[in-house]
């Protein structure tokens, strides 16, 4: 994690197990910072009723950044996209992405 002055903390992961929403929640304890500026990285988002409950979390965390990456399924990407529409970049090999 990263606190991005006047902006926020953002999330880098690889392949999080343990959920972005707990993850999220976790930077936010240990840091003290309530804002959520960014995501990005793997969400191991495969299938399943996680995804609408994980998408809505988000959402509700109002990140003005979302970036899923190669653990994120198309399903879940999607739904992120519907849902968060301002805040869904695309990512494929070669992105670059300034914070």
């Amino acid at each position: 994690m990263v606190h991005v002055r006047d902006k926020g903390l953002v999330v880098l992961t690889g392949c999080e197990h343990a959920g972005i929403v707990n993850i999220v929640r976790h930077a936010k304890r240990v840091t003290g910072i309530d804002r959520l500026y960014a995501v990005l990285g793997g969400l191991h988002l495969r299938s399943g009723e996680v995804i609408p409950r994980t998408v809505a979390a988000l959402a509700a965390e109002q990140p003005a950044v979302i970036v899923p990456a190669h653990c994120t399924s198309w399903r879940a990407q999607h739904a992120l996209a519907a849902d968060l529409r301002d805040a869904f970049y695309a990512n494929s090999v070669g992105s670059r992405f300034e914070l």
